[in-house]
């Protein structure tokens, strides 16, 4: 898609949603905001909203339906869960759009909680590992704003700009132990042969290994998405790791559940070397 026929595209999503009453701030995010985009991905906009004056839902509607004659629906706030608070997903000029509510006082609170260190999982549909609390600032951090009248977006980047040390701290030391927990759960059911168990404590151990070398690297980790691959090309990162995770789940969908399992222990292994020179 050439630029100037993506920023028309913008422009027009700017023009029909700046309008609603009560909407602070729109913004590009996902893989479109860090450059990454293929063809046909998708535009994710985040459309942030003070939670103590809400934006004008039917106001809202009224421009989804201007940009998407087919009147998809906009969600009331909390529509899809507390973290992914609503939205809608849509089809502008044969693209798909995802708008996506974000309440400005929350993501503030979480950008405070995480720099002192806090960061928190949450069951979250469209999130097979967990919705991270610190995903609001890789949001954050990646997003470019489209529209911040009042710099309201613009106040929560600069707080983004640094990855949070304590965050690091927090990140690095709980999920690597989580990976290895999840492992070793993973090693006590071979005997039973459950595979479904098995896979699904690999993946929720390989998805602790991304949390663990995307802050190792000081990278905010946005979703599971494509975070096997990125992780490998990070700077501290387990050798040819993309290409060892593929192997293993080739091994445990074939029934080499043993090998699996131990090339994942040579991973949880490595990741845990680096975490460690990393902090002498």
């Amino acid at each position: 898609m050439e630029t100037s026929r993506e920023d028309k595209l913008l422009q027009r999503i700017v023009d029909a949603l700046s309008p609603v009453p009560g909407l602070h701030a729109i913004v590009l995010g996902g893989s479109r905001a860090r450059g990454l985009a293929l063809d046909d991905s998708d535009f994710d906009i985040g459309l942030y909203y003070d939670s103590q004056h809400p934006f004008d839902h039917a106001a809202l509607q009224r421009a989804v339906t201007l940009l998407d004659s087919s009147s998809p629906e906009a969600t009331k706030i909390g529509g899809w869960g507390p973290w992914i608070d609503g939205g809608a997903w849509l089809k502008v000029d044969s693209r798909r759009v995802d708008l996506l509510y974000r309440d400005l006082h929350r993501v503030r609170h979480v950008i405070d909680d995480c720099c002192m260190g806090h960061a928190t999982p949450h069951y979250q549909p469209g999130h097979p590992h967990a919705f991270i609390s610190a995903i609001y600032l890789g949001e954050v951090a990646h997003g470019r704003a489209l529209w911040d009248p009042n710099h309201a977006f613009a106040a929560l980047k600069r707080l983004t700009l640094t990855y949070p040390e304590p965050l690091r701290e927090t990140l690095t030391r709980g999920y690597l132990w989580e990976a290895e927990f999840a492992l070793e759960n993973a090693e006590k059911s071979l005997s039973r042969g459950d595979v479904h168990y098995i896979a699904g404590c690999a993946f929720r151990s390989i998805a602790c290994l991304c949390q663990v070398i995307f802050a190792l690297n000081g990278e905010y980790l946005l979703n599971e998405k494509n975070a096997v691959a990125h992780a490998g090309g990070l700077t501290l990162a387990p050798r040819r790791f993309a290409d060892c995770v593929e192997t293993i789940y080739r091994e445990i969908g074939s029934g080499r559940l043993q090998d699996g399992l131990e090339r994942l222990r040579h991973a949880v292994h490595e990741t845990g070397t680096l975490m460690r020179d990393g902090n002498t």
